[in-house]
């Protein structure tokens, strides 16, 4: 994979200004970060350029400021729990990106080894625009450029796109370790492959299923997606969550997927409640004989059983949403055996395990597994437009 973009060791990063596109948009409580995890994965990058001398300076994004100044989206936030995850000292330079000469006096004024935050790219409108007058701006202050930020790579902002055109450019570890883990996952994957989807909407990843069906031997769907195919087949899901309009869509999706060799796995029992929350009283059904009033709020331990006999033919498995309402206990049942078994045979050294996306992760974390899977992904939009077979503009960027 390394042969198809320019990775850290290709750099002089020799008491170099490394310009280094991190994601530091991370969710912050009464002025202290409360998930680190985005910043932990840039550390072994921080360290490396550190290491040679080089000055570390971070670029990145924080929330919606609209391309205006807004004080409660600056960087100098995040300053503390980075200096907590790299063990280094952090300076923070206060940056006007409509004229970044004091940016520059501050970078060069910073002994080699330095670590710097930069204020929040999108305080100018051109970083979401991906003005090339922005881009030089931020070339300026920097020798070389390192991106390290997957989870913003499906943007073409000035500081993921235009950027990496201008300066001697590459990924960083954290991105080299997300992009050989999604080849293995679908770029070039030990087969057979099984894709399982889940989560509420088919609405949201009509691309992603018509992609997958094309690149895997097996497709799980669950979640609130399922019950949408189920009604394309002529099941009654009682007033479970169902786009029913998105009927002909499923059936196409299906008609794709016979066409391509992929077997499509469907929910063959459900547990059925008649109110939305916690340890509400549940009853098992065939998906033949749902109740008209109930609604499929997790799959049942038939349809567990057929998946994790799936998961066991399979050398390969890329995972992307829940199979239920997992956040609600005793919904979350066939979420976490699943979980737990992709876990089990990918420690077993049976199995490469990905998985990604918001929901994903937090459903993971939830089964106790999230560390026990060969990749999970904290990028959102990046790996689902990944899974849907997109380019992302901040990778085509940095290939040779």
């Amino acid at each position: 994979m390394s042969a198809t973009f320019k990775t850290l060791d290709e750099l002089d990063l020799k008491n170099k200004r490394v310009l280094l596109r991190a994601d530091l948009n991370v969710p912050v409580a009464d002025g202290k970060v409360t998930d680190a995890t985005r910043i932990e994965r840039l550390v072994p990058t921080i360290r490396e350029i550190v290491k040679h001398d080089g000055k570390a300076i971070l670029l990145s994004h924080f929330g919606r400021p609209k391309g205006k100044v807004d004080p409660q989206f600056s960087l100098e936030q995040v300053c503390e729990a980075v200096a907590n995850e790299t063990g280094h000292p952090v300076g923070f330079v206060a940056t006007d990106w409509t004229d970044v000469s004091g940016a520059q006096a501050a970078i060069e004024s910073a002994p080699p080894g330095s670590v710097l935050v930069l204020e929040n790219t999108r305080f100018h409108p051109g970083e979401e625009a991906n003005n090339p007058e922005l881009a030089q701006r931020m070339a300026s202050l920097g020798d070389v450029y390192v991106n390290d930020a997957f989870s913003a790579a499906h943007r073409a902002h000035a500081s993921t796109e235009a950027l990496a055109h201008l300066l001697p450019a590459a990924a960083g570890l954290a991105m080299q370790a997300e992009l050989e883990a999604l080849e293995s996952g679908l770029g070039k994957p030990k087969k057979p492959v099984i894709a399982i989807v889940g989560g509420a909407k088919v609405s949201s990843k009509i691309d992603l299923l018509e992609n997958l069906v094309t690149k895997v031997d097996g497709l799980v769907i669950g979640g609130g997606m399922a019950n949408t195919f189920l009604h394309a087949q002529g099941y009654s899901v009682g007033k479970s969550l169902a786009e029913k309009d998105l009927a002909e869509t499923a059936l196409r999706i299906m008609d794709k997927a016979v066409d391509s060799g992929c077997a499509i796995i469907l929910p063959i029992d459900a547990v059925v409640a008649w109110h939305f929350k916690a340890d509400t009283p549940t009853r098992l059904y065939g998906v033949d004989a749902i109740d008209n009033d109930g609604m499929i709020l997790d799959i049942g331990p038939s349809s567990i059983e057929r998946i994790t006999g799936a998961i066991d033919d399979a050398h390969t498995v890329v995972w992307n949403g829940p199979m239920g309402a997992f956040e609600m206990n005793p919904f979350d049942a066939g979420t976490v055996a699943l979980a737990k078994h992709v876990a089990r045979r990918t420690h077993e050294g049976k199995l490469v395990s990905v998985a990604g996306g918001g929901d994903t992760v937090a459903a993971l974390a939830h089964a106790g597994v999230k560390d026990a899977f060969t990749y999970v992904s904290t990028a959102g939009g990046a790996f689902l437009e990944w899974m849907e077979g997109k380019p992302l503009p901040g990778v085509e960027a940095l290939k040779k």
